[in-house]
């Protein structure tokens, strides 16, 4: 007997890699080896493979067959690898045809059916971009691997109908077996009609324009105020307010939630900004990414292309907030293990909200205020000011009015503002087009202060900001990001002195600085 080959893929965070499998059936005893950096599931193929091989009335051979998984350096994790290994030992017994090139990515249950698996329309990509275009998976994961481009997908239920189209004797196949339908959840298809809607806000009118501008030109927000002013409905219809993402940046969102995904289902492409919202006793690995072996992508990543809000943010732990300083400047996490090192895109907007104090009553006067100014220090001392310097909007929210009670269901809906958002976001693209850019927040200095410059007369009460050292360099940047953003929203084709002040205006210092 022969060596016998098939294909699959490996993941390392969002990259791909093809893994060719090599399996040999021996002359010695009955034994089963898997090499090549196997995980404890992948190990535990061996049962799996022949168990369903049986079922299937394709039994493997009674002597040793050893697989290799290529390059045996890159560390091989998950179930994803039992339908590639079976192909490849029934390839070297010769029950089965050549597969020519083709990739072989499910699960195998006991009784011989395909069970589809996590991360599947990255490791679709990673395959057509090696030259791998046709795949072979679980009829619950076609949809999702479908999405690519190019992919030439082939869905099964079973092993003995996908052995029987390979070119196995049907004659022992247990080809009368169909599997039941599984319900399979697919996931939940965002829309503008189901998010949360601005006019449920009463009043707050110096809030929801700064909302607005945080929409329109991709800018990070920090709410502070007493509890019940609005802080957590405010940042619940922020991505309301966001456009529909276009392809790639839908098939990047759609890849990092197929390979988090808690259980393996049928995924729909995600044209809607996604929106998380972690509790403050999270870890570290939650938002960020990590675990154990190969890291995991976080809420950071999660929220690539959406809303990441951290409510209660001085109750996060002070390490957990500082590690968001490195996304927020290059959209991206590369997380180190032991195991290997993962990178997450991880470009998202972050909205902080906080209470004026840990009693949170110091508004307004604060005469019903308990908290010492050594309390009220620790507690904004855990967002550190490297952190909040990143923050180009920080807004005193106020308590809401009886008056504003009684405006209520006048105030504009989310559909009228997210149509000035939309306008002003094609003017940014427009204008920002031949600097590979798509939002005024992601404009790097270089550009403010070269193809974008501004009269000095302009920038005249930002450029004494600086030189009072009220503004860092840092801050003098996101201002006039800010004001591009309110120019846009005007309909103006540059920023005049206003904009500048009302820049400033939205980053002046909070209680909380």
């Amino acid at each position: 007997m022969g060596v016998g080959r098939s294909y699959s893929v490996a993941l390392v965070g969002l990259n791909g890699y093809i893994v060719e499998v090599e399996a040999d059936i021996g002359q010695t005893l009955p034994n089963f080896v898997i090499l090549g950096l196997p995980d404890a599931a992948l190990n535990e193929a061996k049962e799996r493979i022949r168990s369903a091989a049986q079922n299937s009335g394709i039994p493997l051979s009674r002597r040793k067959i050893t697989a290799n998984l290529i390059p045996a350096s890159l560390p091989k994790r998950g179930s994803g690898f039992d339908l590639a290994i079976t192909i490849a030992v029934l390839r070297a017994a010769k029950d089965i045809r050549s597969i020519d090139g083709t990739v072989f990515i499910a699960e195998l249950g006991l009784d011989g059916r395909l069970r589809p698996v996590r991360g599947m329309l990255p490791a679709v990509m990673a395959a057509v971009q090696a030259g791998y275009p046709d795949i072979v998976v679980a009829e619950a994961n076609v949809a999702e691997a479908a999405l690519v481009p190019g992919a030439n997908v082939r869905g099964y239920k079973t092993l003995a109908r996908l052995a029987y189209d390979f070119g196995a004797d049907p004659k022992d196949l247990a080809l009368d077996y169909e599997p039941a339908d599984e319900d399979v959840p697919g996931a939940d298809v965002d829309s503008l009609a189901s998010a949360p809607d601005l006019c449920d806000v009463s009043g707050q009118g110096e809030a929801r324009r700064a909302l607005e501008v945080a929409a329109a030109g991709g800018h990070h927000m920090l709410l502070t105020g007493p509890p019940g002013a609005g802080k957590t409905m405010l940042a619940e219809r922020l991505p309301g307010l966001l456009p529909d993402l276009a392809d790639t940046a839908a098939m990047e969102v759609t890849a990092i939630h197929s390979l988090a995904a808690v259980q393996a289902s049928a995924v729909r492409l995600v044209r809607r900004p996604p929106f998380e919202n972690p509790h403050h006793s999270a870890t570290a690995a939650a938002i960020i990414g990590g675990g154990s072996g190969l890291p995991r992508p976080g809420a950071a990543s999660r929220a690539h292309r959406g809303v990441l809000f951290l409510d209660e943010a001085p109750e996060y732990e002070r390490r957990v907030l500082d590690a968001l300083r490195q996304p927020l400047e290059s959209g991206e996490l590369v997380i180190h293990r032991s195991a290997g090192t993962a990178a997450y895109p991880a470009r998202f907007q972050l909205v902080l909200a906080a209470n004026p104090c840990p009693c949170g009553k110091a508004s307004g006067k604060g005469m019903e205020c308990t908290c010492t100014a050594m309390m009220r220090r620790r507690y904004f001392g855990r967002m550190s000011g490297p952190l909040l310097d990143r923050v180009d909007i920080q807004l005193q929210v106020e308590r809401v009015s009886l008056a504003d009670f009684g405006n209520a269901g006048k105030e504009e809906d989310t559909r009228t503002v997210a149509g000035r958002v939309a306008a002003a976001r094609e003017r940014q693209l427009v204008r920002l087009n031949g600097l590979g850019f798509e939002t005024n927040a992601q404009v790097p200095g270089r550009s403010l202060r070269g193809e974008l410059r501004l009269s000095p007369g302009t920038t005249r009460i930002l450029d004494a900001a600086l030189e009072r050292g009220i503004l860092t360099a840092r801050g003098y940047d996101r201002v006039l990001r800010l004001a591009w953003t309110l120019a846009d929203l005007d309909l103006s084709d540059m920023p005049d002195a206003d904009h500048i002040g009302q820049a400033l205006g939205l980053r002046q210092a909070t209680a909380a600085t």
